[in-house]
C-alpha cells in the first residue's frame, strides 16, 4: 500500500488536504508554548477556520502568548486558553472542571495531547510520581477521562496522543515503574516508558469506546529542534541514547545522528492523525493483524511494523489494558466504559 504522505510532507499540506475536516471543528491541544509543536499545530490549523482553538498548558503567560499570535494572524479566530498543570493531579481536576463548566462549549471534537517532557534528570511531581511517567501519561489520562463527555459529545470525536519513536526505549515496568525512587533510574529509559504509555492510552481508548464513535491514534512526530529538548548537550547526551539503542538491539543504535525536521514537517502528523477521516477504515488501512482505530502514526501514515519503529509491546490490547487497571489505581478513580 502506498502512502501518500511521507518525512517529507509539510503541514502545508495537509492542512490544505483536510481543510474540509477542520472547519469548524472545536480543537483542544495541550502543551502550546510558543515554538513547540502544540503552537505550531494550531498555527497551520488556523487558517482552515476552525470553529474553537482552546489552548491548554501550565503557563498562563505563555498560552496567552500563543494565543494572541494566532489572533493576531486571524483576527476572527475564535480563541481560548485554559491553565492545565499535569504534574497535579489535584490541578488537572480544576482544568477539567473549568472545562466541563464551560455551557457555551457542548463538545470537543478533537482532543491532541500533546504536551510532554524528555530525558530529564530524576525527579517526582507532588503526588509521588516520577516525573516522566506523571507529566506525559499519569496527567494526560486523567485530564482526558474526566472530560470524556464533552469529546463524546462531539459528531466524529478523535483523540491524538503524541508519543515518540523513543517508544522503543522501554516497555511499561510493571514492578517498577518509579525506577526504584531513582536508583535504577536512566533518563532515556523513563522517556521510552512514558512514551510506550501515550501509544498503549490511544489503544486502550479505541478498544473501550469505538462503540461510541470515538477513534484515538498516537503518533511520533519526528525528531524537531523545539524547546522540548533545549536543556540537552548532543554532544554528551547522544552516545547515552546510542548505547541504549544498542544494548535492546535497535537499529537507531547504528545510526549516524538524528534526521532533524522542521516544525512544519513535524506537525504534518499531528494533522493527518486529528483530521484524516479515511484512517479509521480498516480496510484501506490495516496492516495484517492491526485495527486501524488505536494506530501509531508516524510520517503521515500508520506505521508499518514490518518495516518501520513500532514495538509491538506498545500495541499490545492485554499491555493497554493493564496500563489503563495501574492509572486507574494511580489517580484514585475508575473509568468504566
Amino acid at each position: 500500500m502506498a502512502n501518500k504522505y511521507d518525512t517529507q510532507t509539510t503541514a502545508e499540506i495537509v492542512a490544505k488536504d483536510f481543510s474540509a475536516e477542520i472547519a469548524n471543528k472545536v480543537i483542544l491541544t495541550t502543551g502550546v508554548s510558543p515554538g513547540g509543536l502544540g503552537a505550531f499545530f494550531n498555527q497551520h490549523v488556523a487558517p482552515a477556520k476552525p470553529a474553537l482553538l482552546i489552548l491548554a498548558g501550565r503557563n498562563p503567560a505563555k498560552n496567552q502568548e500563543t494565543a494572541e499570535a494566532l489572533s493576531k494572524e486571524h483576527p476572527n479566530l475564535q480563541v481560548r486558553t485554559l491553565q492545565l498543570d499535569l504534574e497535579s493531579l489535584a490541578k488537572v481536576r480544576e482544568a477539567a472542571t473549568t472545562v466541563n463548566g464551560w455551557s457555551d462549549v457542548p463538545h470537543i471534537d478533537v482532543l491532541v495531547n500533546n504536551a510532554g517532557n524528555m530525558a530529564c534528570e530524576y525527579s517526582k511531581t507532588i503526588d509521588g510520581f516520577e516525573r516522566h511517567f506523571a507529566t506525559n501519561h499519569v496527567g494526560p489520562f486523567l485530564f482526558t477521562n474526566l472530560i470524556i463527555s464533552k469529546v463524546l459529545a462531539a459528531k466524529s470525536p478523535r483523540i491524538v496522543n503524541i508519543s515518540s519513536d523513543g517508544h522503543r526505549l522501554s516497555s511499561i515496568r510493571w514492578p517498577d515503574i518509579g525506577f526504584s525512587d531513582g536508583q535504577l533510574y536512566n533518563k532515556w529509559r523513563a522517556y521510552g516508558q512514558a512514551k510506550t504509555a501515550n501509544v498503549l492510552f490511544a489503544v486502550a481508548l479505541s478498544t473501550k469506546l469505538s462503540s461510541k464513535g470515538l477513534t484515538a491514534f498516537s503518533l511520533h512526530p519526528g525528531v524537531i529542534g523545539t524547546n522540548l529538548g533545549s536543556h540537552l548537550d548532543w554532544n554528551t547526551d547522544y552516545p547515552g541514547l546510542q548505547a541504549i539503542d544498542r544494548e535492546l538491539g535497535n537499529s537507531e543504535g547504528w545510526s549516524e545522528g538524528f534526521d532533524f525536521k522542521s516544525p512544519s514537517r513535524g506537525v504534518a502528523t499531528h494533522i493527518v492523525a486529528a483530521f484524516d477521516p479515511t484512517l479509521k477504515d480498516r480496510t484501506k488501512n490495516c496492516f495484517i493483524l492491526l485495527d486501524s482505530n488505536g494506530s501509531y502514526l508516524q510520517d503521515g501514515h500508520i506505521a508499518n511494523p514490518y518495516t518501520e519503529t513500532i514495538k509491538p509491546y506498545a500495541l499490545d490490547k492485554i499491555e493497554a489494558d493493564k496500563l489503563w487497571k495501574l492509572s486507574e489505581k494511580l489517580v484514585g478513580q475508575e473509568f468504566a466504559y
